[in-house]
């Protein structure tokens, strides 16, 4: 494992940080009264699109997993295909387990499927972008020792530090502090947040922590 991949995958990751940074700030500048409380739902359409913009020009560029095997224009158009029903299979999924676990069945639909949106952002569009739309490489990667290279190991942990972040989210819900951040699904969906800039910060720096360790079946 070289510390130049180490690098480059920390570089990406701050890139990732840095636009939902300017998911808070550009669009002040063009949207009176915009906030993260005041107007959530907009910041949440926001900040998916540009962290998903910048996930598919970061993996466009670095392109961790580079193959040149069935590059041509029709396996490209039908691998996007592919790519946009996974993903709003996973909104949907999302959508369903947050009813399951307690959110408003018919009242606040767009409030809770904004954050499946958001979460399948942080967690399903970066599977895309590196694995694809193939499901045995996403249960090889999430399995127990199945990750091939450090891009995986973070994704790994991004995604989880994405659901943990959204559980801790929900814990200030049902108490009584009445206080704004309160209001479904905006402590959610800010615990959401911080998880995957979290877990952007401690991937690069666990990897490059344990990288004596750390051995892949690729290497």
């Amino acid at each position: 494992m070289k510390d130049t991949d180490i690098k480059r995958l920390l570089y990406t990751h701050l890139l990732c940080i840095f636009s939902i940074i300017l998911s808070i700030f550009i669009p002040s500048f063009f949207l009176e009264n915009f906030s993260i409380l005041e107007t959530h739902l907009t910041w949440l359409c926001i900040c998916s699109v540009f962290v998903t913009a910048v996930n598919l020009v970061l993996y466009l560029v670095v392109k961790p997993n580079a193959s040149s095997k069935r590059s041509s224009l029709s396996y490209k158009v039908t691998r996007f295909l592919k790519c946009c029903i996974y993903f709003l299979m996973s909104c949907f999924f999302f959508h369903v387990i947050f009813v399951l676990y307690g959110a408003p069945l018919i009242e606040l639909v767009l409030e809770t499927f904004l954050f499946a949106v958001i979460l399948s952002t942080f967690t399903t569009i970066p599977c895309l972008c590196l694995l694809g739309p193939n499901i045995k490489a996403w249960l090889r990667v999430f399995s127990r020792n199945g990750v091939t290279s450090i891009w995986e190991n973070s994704l790994q942990i991004t995604t989880i530090s994405s659901f943990i972040g959204t559980w801790l989210g929900a814990f200030p819900i049902p108490l009584d502090w009445e206080r704004p951040w309160q209001v479904w699904p905006i402590s959610c969906t800010l615990g959401a947040t911080f998880g995957y800039m979290a877990g952007l910060v401690i991937s690069p720096l666990w990897i490059y922590w344990n990288r004596k360790q750390l051995t892949y079946k690729n290497n």
